[in-house]
């Protein structure tokens, strides 16, 4: 027994090992300032050194936590700055002055885009709402090929002025691609757009290839909506200030959401909030989204926009159009 239960240790110990050698491979890959091909390597040549040179078991352990710690401990001096060269669709930090019921938005974005324009019009806009005109909370759900993720977008509608957007985001350089490895690292700042619907909806259904938008409905009233918005309010407020790094597991476009809402309150997690590609039927299923009794494969049919969005274009009654005739925007609000 004992000997089963030794090396029973030993295996956890080399599977932990060996976890430690993979992530600072990735993370020197991926954050190391220079040298990205030759460090990363190299620092693997150093670990099979100590494998193949250093004994008993112990020290060989020791020596290469030693190296693990010492990657580790250059990646945690890595801080997210907002000084960057961003590309121009996130070039700005989004905040708010809140004023009793009035918060006024800055950097608001709203960028003219055309069709086969790759280079859209940037057009950065300060918008004031008042927050008892605040009726409900729309959803966008944008899929891009892969069913086993998704993006969320929240829209917010007022009585007396066009919808407020919020996409949580990974804020890219000039030059630089998303990558979902990348995205483990300290390879990306968070960034939350605050967009004019038709910005946030166009360039995702006008612009793009291979991806779908859904619309849905949610079940919060004018006094859930306002806890929601000044929830992003005080989240955007604080990333003006304090920037975070983006992290695809810990601090993504979903788990974002979940973490600015008080702990006491937060939904029991689930693990499609994380592999958020069925965040529609996680709604659905906790009454969150209104459905009007269609079963999920009809609702999701019924929520697709982005014929309707491509048609309406640039027409002012864009919001309009894109809700008409979609389950669930017939109801009454809930007060």
């Amino acid at each position: 027994m004992k000997k089963l239960a030794s090396i029973a240790l030993k295996g956890i110990a080399w599977l932990i090992t060996l976890g430690g050698v993979v992530w600072a491979f990735g993370a020197l890959h991926f954050d190391f300032p220079f040298g990205r091909v030759v460090v990363p390597w190299a620092y693997l040549i150093a670990v099979v050194a100590v494998l193949v040179w250093v004994r008993p078991m112990l020290k060989k352990l020791a020596a290469v936590g030693s190296l693990f710690a010492v990657v580790l401990g250059w990646w945690l001096t890595l801080q997210p700055r907002n000084d960057r060269q961003w590309l121009p669709n996130n070039a700005e930090v989004a905040w708010a002055e809140v004023a009793g019921d009035s918060v006024t938005l800055h950097h608001v974005r709203n960028f003219d885009y055309k069709a086969g324009n790759t280079e859209p019009s940037p057009r950065w806009e300060t918008h004031t709402v008042n927050l008892t005109q605040l009726t409900g909370v729309d959803l966008f759900i944008n899929q891009w090929g892969d069913p086993l993720m998704a993006h969320p977008i929240v829209s917010f509608q007022f009585a007396d002025a066009p919808p407020v957007c919020f996409s949580i985001e990974t804020r890219k350089e000039v030059g630089e691609g998303y990558s979902a490895i990348g995205g483990i690292y300290r390879q990306f700042e968070l960034i939350y757009i605050v967009a004019d619907e038709r910005d946030v909806i166009r360039v995702r259904t006008q612009l793009t290839n291979g991806e779908t938008t859904r619309l849905y409905r949610t079940a919060f009233g004018p006094v859930a909506a306002r806890e929601r918005f000044m929830e992003y309010i005080h989240s955007l407020n604080s990333l003006k200030d304090h920037p975070r790094w983006y992290n695809a597991i810990t601090t993504n476009c979903t788990t974002s959401i979940r973490a600015q809402h008080p702990s006491q309150e937060r939904a029991h997690w689930d693990w499609r909030i994380l592999i958020n590609g069925s965040l529609d039927e996680f709604l659905a299923e906790r009454g969150a989204i209104l459905t009007d009794g269609l079963p999920l494969a009809e609702l999701k049919a019924k929520a697709l926009i982005n014929s309707v969005a491509l048609a309406a274009d640039l027409d002012p009654d864009f919001s309009k159009l894109i809700r008409e005739g979609r389950p669930g925007f017939g109801a009454k609000p809930v007060p």
